[in-house]
């Protein structure tokens, strides 16, 4: 900080940092000082002339944003001569903007708005002047309206100075002035011809919504959760953009850093999380989202060096101990979250699984292919080692058995291990499975025999790895049988592909009458041709079917991929609902015993691998609370100095960013994969780890950004 010095303004005695602007130092002591062309993060130019001041002892008004200040400097911020001024420039502003503010989206929140209330209390006395320049609405993400600019400069200078881009400039046509885009002064470009990288500081700085975000992108949200949908959408609310940039900074150990913040499955997650952020990722609109999942996966298997200085495990604190005992019930994602969360901040943990290992649904449900079991078994260690006690083997009939051993919480997460079969004439006997049994029984190593040809019946992500699963396994031929069209598929479109590549035969838009049977032996699935499916208010299908379209796809062998439910023990002692699930508070996660509490898919019903695992992190808050704690398990594992680059550094215009496509991911053949359990995708090598994460438009960057201050704020 520099040295203070004194100034008197309005007669009043302040103090102000040696080095900063009369604007400024005004500013920070509450006197508010009309100005448009200024922001605190430009440099200042004085072009709008609002912010004129007198000084004693100099002649004339002087620009106060681009005047610095001195000791003993005396200053005065109204007078009739800066009030006939400021006047004069606000209306020569006005004489060329839009008349009408009541159609702006940014109305009521719009800079130039509120100092015409500031300034103007009448009508102009400057005639107003049409500029017929045309919205241009053809670039990504946002929208251009030059007819509402007042040539404050701010977009030329942030693009240049923050960006580093430099794409804006003045441009002059039949005697107007306006900002375009690319440096040719007889006409503009594209956006993305110019090397735009889409980083959204013009439309930050804008102060009349010349510059504005597509399809108002502010309206009803925060700015975070309307600038950061990746991170808005992440059910862990793991800071992508801050681990991108560490990527692209060739930092995978800090990168791995700022996951395990948030949840303690980094790999995992690598490998099998849904990644709704890369759906909602605003590089999607531009040219194709981030392969954030990929880069996760990068991270976790390229940082995990224990001598890197941004290393997560130097960091990993524990709160002093409690002389609390908290009991977990399963050994899944959402337990073992919870539990680790729940050590971290002192209290005594210890989980009961009714499985011989660890793990839920990440251990028996997803395939070897999709998971590999070692993944799996170094995330549960890292657990372990932070005095996570597990005891496997042990299947709890009734929470009373653990309150009664003097635990003071419990949490059930047991989550939804039995499968669930479809009351279908002929579903009951052999060669009749569900897609829960299948898969535990492949992951165990004792799967069916002979299982000739396929059918599975569901479209969602379990189906699909039955069905792979089923090709690994030796099957002759593997279909799909679902209620839904081609299009609509649950399932995501990668494993849909994948699964398409290996074999498996797909029949949408299909309803199951029987499981049809000769001797008792399955001889395929009697169906009828869907004509309209929908869903009822409680997420029931409503099928209406095609008259006379029954027919039969022929099988030996039937796999249910239709839902799954938790399977409670009948004396549990917990509230149950009317479908099977166990009676849980959303919110709370309160059950009806005082200091019981559920989680999850055993509550929520079959949810991704990122849900349960964010689910167990709010138990943890909720039950630390509970315990007498405050409930905040963050943690600051990653470098909290990030590395700073020079302004414009890390951006600077790219000429074909725009069009850079994702790097592509690197697969085993498929004629080669289903010949056992392989992994289907390898880990990106650095280069498309550093490339892909230089496709980031680094969205963050605009919260950053301190927005200035209306006149009602001072």
């Amino acid at each position: 900080m520099n040295p203070l010095i004194r100034i008197t303004a309005d007669g009043r005695e302040l103090e102000a940092e040696q080095g900063k602007s009369v604007l400024e130092a005004c500013l920070d002591n509450g006197i508010y000082i009309p100005h448009l062309c200024h922001h605190n993060a430009l440099h200042p130019i004085g072009v709008c002339r609002l912010c004129v001041v007198e000084t004693e002892g100099v002649d004339g008004l002087q620009v106060s944003c681009a005047t610095q200040v001195e000791d003993g400097m005396s200053i005065r911020t109204v007078s009739g001569a800066i009030n006939a001024a400021r006047r004069m420039s606000i209306e020569l502003m006005l004489s060329g903007h839009q008349a009408d503010c009541g159609t702006c989206v940014k109305y009521l929140n719009c800079e130039l708005q509120a100092l015409k209330q500031y300034l103007v209390a009448d009508e102009l006395r400057v005639a107003r002047r049409s500029r017929l320049f045309g919205t241009t609405e053809t670039n990504p993400l946002f929208d251009h309206e030059p007819n509402k600019c007042v040539l404050c400069g701010r977009c030329v200078r942030a693009c240049r100075d923050l960006g580093g881009t430099g794409v804006l400039y003045y441009k002059h046509d039949h005697g107007e002035t306006y900002i375009g885009v690319g440096p040719d002064p007889s006409h503009d470009v594209a956006l993305a011809e110019a090397g735009c990288r889409f980083c959204g500081i013009c439309a930050e700085v804008c102060p009349t919504g010349a510059v504005l975000d597509r399809d108002g992108l502010m309206q009803n949200k925060t700015r975070k959760e309307a600038l950061l949908p990746c991170a808005n959408t992440c059910p862990a609310e793991i800071d992508v953009p801050r681990y991108l940039r560490f990527i692209k900074e060739g930092d995978a150990a800090a990168a791995l850093a700022v996951i395990r913040e948030k949840v303690p499955f980094p790999r995992v997650l690598g490998y099998v999380c849904s990644h709704p952020c890369e759906d909602n990722c605003r590089r999607g609109r531009v040219s194709q989202p981030i392969a954030i999942c990929r880069l996760k996966r990068y991270a976790s298997e390229n940082g995990e060096d224990a001598e890197a200085e941004s290393g997560w495990t130097a960091n990993l604190r524990k709160k002093p101990e409690t002389g609390k005992r908290a009991a977990v019930i399963g050994a899944g994602p959402a337990g073992l979250t919870a539990a680790f969360y729940l050590k971290l901040l002192g209290h005594a943990v210890t989980v009961f699984e009714e499985q011989p290992e660890p793990g839920g649904m990440l251990r028996y449900g997803i395939p070897e292919y999709r998971l590999p079991r070692e993944v799996t078994e170094t995330e549960i260690r890292h657990i372990i080692e932070t005095g996570v006690e597990i005891r496997t083997g042990v299947r709890i009939e009734s929470v009373d058995v653990l309150l009664d051993e003097g635990f003071d919480s419990v949490l059930i997460a047991i989550g939804a291990h039995k499968g669930v079969r479809l009351r279908l004439p002929g579903a009951k006997g052999e060669g009749v499975y569900t897609s829960v049994d299948f898969l535990r029984a492949a992951r165990a190593g004792t799967p069916p025999k002979e299982l000739g040809r396929v059918i599975v019946l569901g479209g969602g992500s379990v189906a699909f790895d039955s069905a792979r699963v089923a090709l690994r396994l030796g099957a002759g031929e593997v279909s799909l049988v679902c209620l839904e069209t081609a299009d609509m598929l649950p399932a995501p479109d990668e494993e849909i592909a994948e699964g398409a590549d290996e074999g498996v035969r797909i029949y949408p838009s299909e309803s199951f009458r029987m499981i049809c049977r000769d001797g008792g032996i399955v001889t395929g699935v009697e169906c009828d041709k869907v004509s309209s499916l929908t869903f009822s208010d409680d997420n029931v299908p409503v099928i209406e079917t095609v008259p006379d379209s029954g027919h039969v796809i022929t099988a030996d062998t039937v796999i249910f991929a239709v839902g799954q439910k938790p399977g409670v023990p009948e004396n549990f002692g917990v509230g149950m609902t009317d479908r099977g699930f166990i009676d849980a508070d959303r919110s709370t996660l309160a059950t009806d015993m005082e200091g019981v509490f559920a989680v999850s898919d055993a509550v929520t019903g079959t949810d991704k691998v990122i849900s349960a695992i964010a689910a167990g992190r709010k138990a943890a808050q909720v039950i630390d609370k509970y315990l007498g704690g405050r409930g905040r398990p963050d943690q600051n594992l990653a470098p909290s100095i990030e590395p700073e680059p020079e302004p414009g550094a890390f951006m600077g215009n790219a000429g074909g960013f725009a069009a850079l496509k994702r790097a592509p991911a690197v697969k085993a053949p498929a004629d080669e994969r289903i010949q056992d359990f392989r992994v289907v995708e390898y880990c990106a090598n650095e280069n498309d780890a550093l490339f892909e994460a230089g496709r980031c438009l680094q969205c963050d960057r605009r919260l950053k950004i301190k927005a200035e201050k209306f006149w009602s704020g001072y």
